[in-house]
């Protein structure tokens, strides 16, 4: 089993291989559509600009081949903004996405006493079951770096949220073979290694 990453310019991807390398977990650096096909599991993860990240996912071809990697029933997650752009549509300067899950990404609102970006630990309230939380404590707290949100179209798809800016919002999703978290697991020590592990060997 091989885990790969996807990397397209968005960051982020070096702390990603950090903790997979400290849970023994095979992975490899995608950047091309080849790589991801060779790849039983793939991490979406990412930081930046909704746009930006779209325009390099289609110069490289990785848009389609996220499409297919999903479409044969390979487990995916996503991280941050690649969490976001599993959705259809971002706010952020009018986004089209990759349109894997229904649903679209919101600005959270300022002025409502919170800081924005939201920046730091929150609490993830569990809904439901979902094998990435296997293990872990109710309310576990990861770490967040965003200033904008998922919101999937079917609240059946969230399994976990979290409150900023006066907004509940879900901080992770799961739809088919994709799971999706607006944190970052891989900044958020041991409970973001086990969520990690879940995925990796429990998909």
């Amino acid at each position: 089993m091989r885990i790969g990453i996807i990397d397209y310019d968005a960051g982020n991807v070096r702390s990603v291989e950090t903790a997979l390398a400290a849970l023994g977990v095979e992975h490899v650096r995608v950047d091309t559509p080849r790589l991801a096909e060779r790849c039983d599991k793939l991490i979406f993860p990412g930081v930046g600009e909704a746009a930006a990240a779209m325009a390099v996912l289609g110069e490289r071809g990785l848009d389609r081949a996220l499409r297919r990697h999903v479409q044969d029933g390979r487990p995916l997650l996503g991280i941050c903004i690649g969490c976001q752009l599993v959705l259809e549509w971002s706010e952020e300067g009018n986004t089209v996405c990759l349109a894997l899950v229904p649903g679209k990404v919101r600005a959270l609102p300022s002025g409502r006493g919170d800081k924005v970006p939201h920046m730091g630990w929150n609490r993830v309230t569990q809904v439901g079951e979902c094998h990435l939380f296997e293990g872990l404590p109710m309310d576990s707290s990861f770490y967040f770096v965003h200033s904008y949100y998922p919101e999937p179209a079917k609240g059946e798809y969230v399994v976990g949220t979290t409150e900023h800016a006066g907004v509940r919002f879900a901080s992770a999703f799961r739809a088919g073979p994709i799971s999706a978290v607006q944190f970052h697991p891989e900044k958020s020590g041991r409970f973001g290694l086990k969520l990690l592990e879940s995925f990796a060997f429990r998909e």
